[in-house]
């Protein structure tokens, strides 16, 4: 019976080179960990890789920042009166559109029989005002006449009168007329001096009634007058004469048609005279100024200008605005010749700007990626004041550092991008 296996053992000893490799082992692997923690503590971040060379860089820099906005326009004449119609009638257009007219020349007639029959009319109400004018001067001095003649008459008896009273004092003191006789010639000395007073003062009634009456109706032929006039004015204004020198416009109207009073005719283009008409965004149009710089080009050929009127008013999202110029004859301008401009709005001298670029709208203006021994690190950034080619700094970044100006899209917003 066999009771274990102890007689099967076998005492062997220790092996000493064993005893050490455990803690090598141990060690070496701590060794290992350790290396890798250090590395990547040391080495960059970056999630991916991105070409280079699909991306555009800019250096920030400090100058002048110049901010602008960048429209289109079209040349206008700076004078193109329009011509209307002064009263209701058919019209006779003279000259065709386009055809070179000088100032003060006819280019159109209107025919209104009913302003001329008035004309007539009222003319001839002005002709009998005047000769009942007339005869009224002459029935005054007719009155006036008749009157003087009465106090003439009054004054002869008034004369008598006191002769014959002087008389009557001398009689009554030789006692050779009675007291009776006496105070008979005593009233009658005093109605002749009554008589005169009366003579005297319906004389000059007289005189100012008749003045009065004359003055009246020269009122009237004064103010017959003044209608006349005005009809004159209306009638003389049927023949349109060109208010400038230049080229007739478009017809508004057809030849021989029957036109209402204030009805647009055409219109007169000067051709000596330009302007720029802008369409500016209206986004802008707070920041526009009378006075402001404008540079406008025409091809290769670029003018400075000043803007001179801008409109109060939003028309499918923009603003009018006309720029003033000076002009030369080497521009060849024309009219509605398209043009492109800059309306020069500020100029900040010393900023620390960067070149536009979609960075700006694809990182809201608050991120942008600074590479620095390419890699590319996102840093947060505020920027300023923006024109068409550069944007202000205001914090985030120094002179000399280097910029992803392109679209951020591609970086996922990762914090660190290697370039490749």
């Amino acid at each position: 019976m066999i009771k274990d296996t102890s007689g099967q053992d076998k005492l062997c000893s220790p092996n000493k080179t064993r005893k050490f490799v455990r803690p090598l082992l141990v060690i070496g692997g701590g060794l290992l960990v350790t290396g890798l923690v250090w590395l990547s503590i040391s080495s960059p971040q970056a999630s991916f890789s991105i070409n280079a060379e699909a991306l555009r860089f800019a250096t920030l820099e400090k100058g002048t920042l110049v901010r602008d906005i960048s429209t289109t326009g079209i040349i206008v004449a700076a004078n193109a009166p329009v011509l209307y119609s002064p009263e209701m009638g058919s019209v006779t257009l003279a000259l065709m559109p386009g055809d070179h007219v000088k100032k003060g020349e006819v280019i159109a007639r209107i025919e209104s029989h009913a302003l001329l029959s008035q004309f007539k009319q009222q003319g001839s109400v002005l002709e009998g005002m005047k000769s009942a004018l007339e005869r009224a001067k002459l029935d005054a001095r007719r009155q006036q006449l008749t009157t003087e003649r009465i106090l003439d008459m009054a004054r002869v008896d008034l004369v008598a009168a006191e002769r014959e009273s002087r008389r009557g004092d001398l009689l009554i003191k030789s006692h050779l007329i009675s007291e009776i006789d006496f105070e008979a010639g005593k009233d009658t000395l005093q109605k002749a001096e009554l008589l005169y007073a009366h003579s005297e003062k319906e004389v000059a009634l007289m005189k100012d009634t008749l003045s009065f009456e004359i003055k009246d109706k020269a009122s009237d032929v004064k103010r017959q007058s003044l209608v006349v006039t005005e009809l004159t004015r209306q009638v003389a204004a049927l023949e349109l004469i060109a208010p400038v020198s230049g080229i007739i416009g478009n017809w508004l109207v057809e030849q021989n048609a029957r036109v209402s009073q204030g009805q647009a005719l055409f219109t007169v283009v000067d051709l000596s005279a330009f302007e720029a008409e802008l369409a500016v965004p209206e986004t802008y149009a707070d920041e526009l100024g009378l006075g402001m710089t404008v540079v406008l080009n025409f091809g290769a050929v670029t003018v400075a200008g000043t803007l001179s009127s801008i409109s109060p008013e939003v028309i499918n999202r923009e603003v009018s605005a006309r720029v003033r110029f000076t002009q030369d004859d080497s521009l060849h301008l024309r009219q509605n010749q398209r043009l492109s401009a800059r309306v020069l709005l500020e100029n900040k001298p010393n900023v620390l700007m960067v070149k536009q670029g979609a960075f700006v709208r694809s990182g809201g203006g608050q991120r942008v990626y600074v590479v620095q021994d390419n890699i590319a690190k996102s840093i947060p950034i505020t920027l300023g004041a923006r024109s068409m080619s550069h944007v202000e700094v205001l914090s985030g970044g120094l002179v000399g550092d280097r910029w992803v100006i392109s679209s951020l899209d591609p970086f996922k917003k990762a914090h660190e991008v290697q370039l490749r």
